[in-house]
């Protein structure tokens, strides 16, 4: 028996979607914080502990190398295990992890509370397509993108919220904060989570050797994950080099004014939502073409912002592209989860695993670009190597309608 024929998931009693939605994109949103807050604490943690500059630099890296191996190891067991026992032990172990992370008396306790709480944020992409699958397939969209926006403002939340935490008490203090709100969604979850169990009758081994056969086999998988990688790219790029350029003419922000722009961008979290809907209503293919002809635009936008003179224009003008920015980055990741999450229920763990762990490598280039586009031509040819990705992403739409159904 295969494992397509082997796992059929259920949930044991019935379900009120709309509380599970809401909790699910809470605690998303909560639990995502804790990958992307280190790079605005790297330099305080660093300090208070006497780090290497190698030892710092470790920190945001380790944090996501857990959560890399996280989506690999632990999502796929959401194919094989009761889904509400392991999100719950899988978020008491973030808590524990963050709970270690603020009391760590060294460097290197400090480095593996922080590797061990990247893992456990894994927790989020259980959560994700659990609730998509209480959902029918013609409101999946839906469901996916209202949970998607708690996990876009998450993210877009993390940096200025860690800064003020942090300016307001210690960067201790915002791992502190973070475990008792995960502790206070862990109960929420104890209390709203179906209990929905896998009826898979194969090994862990078996799960893991199936990741080459589900790329090989599913085209919506690939080409969703390409389009979502090259748009993290954009917005990893973006978002790494604005806090280099922001503090220079005409922009001229200090630490808090940088923290506050940050905010700007969560108003492209209202795009999750929407495109949600539009896509259960077959518009998927324009709107991910709108996508990424959105993000090259709102990147020349935020170039041209730059050679401004006047700091309220400029400004004014690099807030509207980076709020197109995002809208055109969720507007992509959204519709992908929702493709995603229609192709095998029997596999749900291990492709959105896949998927989160693709799109996170264009991250990873993202920030890498970003880097050296700074040392070579400063913000314009950030702005051009982060266009680039979404005509990339557009090329992709006019080339193939796979995943755009």
């Amino acid at each position: 028996m295969t494992i397509s024929e082997a796992t059929k998931l259920s949930p044991a009693r019935p379900v009120s979607v709309r509380p599970l939605i809401w909790i699910g994109a809470i605690t998303t949103g909560t639990v995502v914080t804790n990958l992307f807050a280190p790079q605005i604490l790297v330099g305080l943690m660093g300090r208070s502990l006497d780090m290497t500059a190698l030892q710092a630099g470790l920190i945001s890296t380790l944090t996501l190398l857990g959560y890399a191996l996280g989506l690999l190891l632990l999502v796929p067991l959401v194919d094989l295990v009761e889904n509400k026992r392991l999100i719950l032990r899988t978020l008491a172990c973030a808590i524990v992890a963050a709970i270690g992370t603020a009391m760590a008396p060294t460097p290197l306790m400090l480095l593996a509370a922080t590797f061990i709480l990247g893992a456990s944020c894994a927790a989020i992409q259980m959560v994700v397509p659990l609730v998509a699958s209480m959902v029918p397939p013609e409101r999946r969209g839906q469901a996916i993108g209202d949970v998607m926006s708690g996990l876009m403002i998450g993210i877009l939340l993390s940096r200025p919220m860690a800064s003020l935490i942090a300016d307001s008490w210690n960067w201790r203090g915002y791992y502190l904060t973070s475990a008792v709100l995960m502790t206070v969604l862990a109960a929420a979850l104890a209390r709203t989570l179906p209990t929905l169990q896998p009826t898979a009758k194969v090994s862990y081994g078996a799960l893991l050797r199936s990741f080459p056969k589900l790329l090989r086999e599913e085209p919506v998988l690939r080409v969703r994950a390409w389009t979502a990688a090259l748009v993290m790219a954009s917005f990893t790029a973006f978002w790494a080099a604005i806090a280099l350029r922001l503090p220079d003419a005409p922009f001229k922000l200090d630490a808090k004014g940088i923290a506050l722009f940050a905010l700007i961008g969560v108003a492209g979290a209202a795009a999750t939502p929407i495109a949600g809907r539009w896509g259960d209503r077959g518009f998927a293919r324009p709107l991910l073409i709108i996508s990424h002809l959105l993000i090259a635009g709102a990147l020349a936008l935020c170039a041209w912002a730059g050679a401004i003179e006047s700091r309220v224009a400029a400004l004014s003008m690099l807030g509207v592209g980076a709020v197109l920015l995002d809208f055109g980055i969720t507007t992509d990741q959204t519709l992908g989860r929702r493709a995603v999450n229609l192709l095998q229920p029997e596999a749900r763990g291990r492709i959105n695993g896949l998927f989160v762990a693709l799109f996170f490598i264009g991250g990873a280039v993202g920030a890498a670009a970003a880097s050296a586009a700074w040392s070579y031509g400063g913000w314009p040819a950030v702005c051009a190597v982060a266009a680039t990705f979404g005509v990339l992403g557009f090329i992709t739409d006019i080339a193939t309608k796979t995943g755009s159904e």
